[in-house]
């Protein structure tokens, strides 16, 4: 059977691939967005200069339908009405056909505003100065999950530890920008763009026009990572009204500087600890409070926090837990989706703050946590019993040794104290439940798929979920593929197309595989068992939870996800002591994801989540200036690793297939991004003999770390 396609990819790899930018409609016109200037205040008048003919300005008084984008709740309006909350928050869509004419009538567009004083931090969220932003306390979500009696835990700790753990923005930096073109077609508003989730823009437009005469296609996109899940509503909810009123093509393009300054970001979370340690030198409890920070509007903020709050202890099996989560909205950019959905942070903080736990107590860190790592009889955080084989342990014996990680930290700690470049080394474990949280995918997404078999054999893949980069244009060919045993250049994936494919749900939470891909698996099966050559068939599937797959969503109880996969990551790091500049001279990661569909296209995902954690971890400094935006304006500004910053990764999966996943696959995509920054902190704490808690961990912050105490003896401080 064929099983290698020379031409996946192949419009991308030869430069034919006709993104939005490329693309040509007749009677195109332009479509610019005129932002507020104003971080938190009351619209009091607008002045709007005379439009040239053909030239045309789209409002709130202009939706025909609710003026409103549907990200999970219904709190960010379209276009702004009264009130503004946000620098860059959209008022208005200007649309005509000369960009340059579009830039100076914006330049002429003038608000006056009652400003209010701005919160651009939860601590200044949390003073509610000049009233609320939102309900009566600026929290947007909330929650409180127990594991055992953590009172009781507290008691039998002859050792208390307490630290906070913090994280900041991280920018998406995708190669294509943010972008959309709408159109009029067979009676429909057609929008087709650069997008992970078609059908959350068909939903938006939906919402915002009043009807569900509308329909929209995702277009090759050069890259996501979560930030083209919510953030194409907030331009096809205006563009929407555009279209329908105009009745002509029109596109919306973000520039790359304006893509930086507005669109969502990682949330910034900051984690406070106490820990309580027995006679023994185990974990007995621990309580673990956490903020994070939403920005003006919730957006996928709520669903963010339920993954926090669910995989809060890690890794770890520790038997009394607190853990209390709010979400705090603020005068910022709204922060959304970002490859590992809250797993990053979380894994930061906890794997940080267990190392510096076991170094207080004179134990080595890796061993510190092999002992409390959660075994297949373990009870996980929200009270399931694990389903299938742990295999942690096992894990963690292949990262030591592909690593080499004791014998490197044996030399490490033979340096010389005085050597001016001193090496380090890290590790962290790590886990992302695949799907999303909850009983979500039964109860809300309910995903369809379906196969066509045409007379001739040829076969189609219809489902919603999409192709951002991540190979799922070959991997869900692959399943199908194998199942009937049939040649992959006989099977062809559907176009995402809402006016076409099945809703499968959106292409996030590393369920497309898990999720999606089983259920393509199982349609192929009962294809193969009815299939009549020289005839046309249809096959359609729908998802239906396993049967041990039980929660409690008012509880937090049960199990959080219906798989979980995991990885180890270790880093090698050499630091410049005068300069405090890191240089990773090595990188190792063992993963379980089940079992993989094409070991080459998760390479992949390895070797791009670990970079971005890297970047993640070290350069990738994203900061708010006094005027609550981002200082950080360009690529020239905003620092991401390239090639010459990261070694060759040494990296192997372990198999441990799963029942539920097609071929014993879990998901997998976000997991990588997962461990990388812990492991690097880990590794510059290991070379400098600091401690470090917050991450970018740039070489200021090393340099503060290590001479922070000298300056302030000079300085008599």
């Amino acid at each position: 059977m064929e099983t290698v396609n020379t031409k996946f990819k192949w419009a991308e790899a030869t430069g034919n691939a006709k993104y939005i930018a490329d693309r040509h409609f007749e009677g195109l016109l332009e479509g610019r967005f005129y932002r507020s200037s104003c971080p938190r205040g009351v619209i009091k008048s607008v002045h709007i200069p005379a439009l040239p003919e053909g030239y045309y300005l789209f409002g709130a008084k202009d939706v025909p339908g609710q003026n409103v984008l549907p990200i999970v709740e219904i709190d960010w309006p379209a276009f702004a009405d009264n009130e503004v909350r946000y620098v860059g928050q959209v008022v208005f869509l200007l649309v005509g056909e000369n960009p340059d004419v579009l830039e100076q009538l914006i330049q002429q567009i003038s608000i006056e505003y009652q400003p209010l004083t701005p919160a651009y931090t939860v601590a200044q969220s949390q003073a509610m100065i000049d009233g609320p932003i939102h309900c009566t306390n600026n929290i947007l979500d909330s929650h409180v999950l127990n594991k055992g009696d953590v009172d009781a835990g507290f008691a039998q700790a002859v050792t208390i530890i307490e630290e906070t753990c913090s994280t900041g923005y991280q920018e998406h930096i995708y190669l294509e920008t943010q972008g959309v073109v709408g159109y009029p077609k067979d009676g429909k508003v057609v929008i087709e763009g650069s997008m992970q989730c078609p059908f959350y823009v068909h939903h938006c437009m939906a919402v915002v026009l009043g009807h569900d005469h509308v329909r929209a296609i995702q277009c090759p996109t050069g890259g996501g990572f979560g930030g083209k899940e919510d953030y194409p509503d907030v331009l096809a909810g205006p563009l929407a009204v555009a279209v329908e009123k105009l009745q002509r093509p029109v596109r919306i393009v973000l520039e790359r500087s304006e893509d930086i300054a507005f669109t969502s970001k990682r949330h910034p979370a900051e984690f406070r600890y106490r820990t309580g340690i027995d006679e023994h030198g185990k974990i007995v409890a621990m309580d673990i409070q956490f903020d994070v920070n939403s920005g003006a509007y919730l957006s996928l903020s709520g669903i963010v926090l339920q993954r926090s709050i669910t995989t809060a202890t890690n890794v770890y099996d520790i038997p009394n837990v607190r853990v209390e989560g709010h979400a705090w909205v603020t005068n910022t950019v709204p922060t959304g989706a970002f490859r590992g959905f809250g797993s990053p942070q979380t894994c930061f903080c906890m794997e940080t703050h267990i190392n510096h736990v076991a170094k207080r107590l004179g134990q080595d860190p890796v061993e510190f946590k092999r002992r409390h790592l959660l075994t297949t009889e373990s009870t996980t955080l929200t009270g399931a019993a694990i389903f299938g084989d742990l295999v942690l342990e096992k894990m963690l014996e292949r990262a030591l040794c592909l690593s080499d990680y004791h014998n490197k930290a044996q030399e490490i700690a033979a340096q010389p104290a005085d050597s001016m470049k001193r090496k380090g080394i890290g590790l962290a474990l790590f886990q992302h439940g695949c799907g999303f949280a909850g009983d979500l995918e039964d109860t809300l997404v309910r995903a369809k798929v379906r196969l066509i078999k045409l007379a001739d054999g040829q076969l189609q893949i219809l489902a919603s979920n999409t192709d951002i980069g991540q190979g799922l244009s070959l991997t869900f060919r692959k399943i199908v593929a194998e199942t009937l045993d049939k040649p992959l250049g006989d099977i062809h994936l559907a176009v995402p197309d809402t006016g076409v494919v099945p809703d499968s749900g959106p292409t996030v939470a590393s369920r497309s595989i898990l999720i999606v891909g089983y259920l393509l698996e199982k349609a192929a099966q009962k294809l193969q068992s009815r299939w009549i050559d020289g005839e046309h068939q249809e096959i359609e599937e729908i998802y239906r939870k396993p049967d041990y797959h039980v929660w409690d969503q008012n509880n937090y109880q049960g199990n959080a996800y219906q798989a979980v996969s995991y990885g180890i990551n270790v880093v090698e790091v050499e630091v410049d002591m005068a300069t405090g500049e890191s240089a990773i001279i090595g990188a190792s990661a063992v993963y379980d994801i089940g079992k993989a569909i094409d070991e080459r296209v998760f390479k992949g995902q390895i070797d791009g989540g670990l970079v971005q954690a890297l970047g993640y971890g070290s350069c990738e400094k994203m900061e708010l200036n006094a005027d609550g935006m981002f200082a950080q304006k360009t690529m020239a500004d905003y620092v991401i690793p390239t090639s010459l910053d990261v070694p060759m990764i040494n990296s192997e999966l372990v198999d441990n297939p799963y029942p539920y996943g097609p071929k014993g696959a879990k998901g997998g995509g976000e997991l990588t991004h997962n461990g990388g920054a812990a492991a690097f902190a880990a590794a510059v704490e290991s070379a400098i003999g600091k401690p470090l808690s917050s991450i970018p961990v740039t070489p200021e912050k090393v340099c503060e770390a290590l001479y922070s105490d000298e300056l302030g003896e000079q300085y008599g401080n």
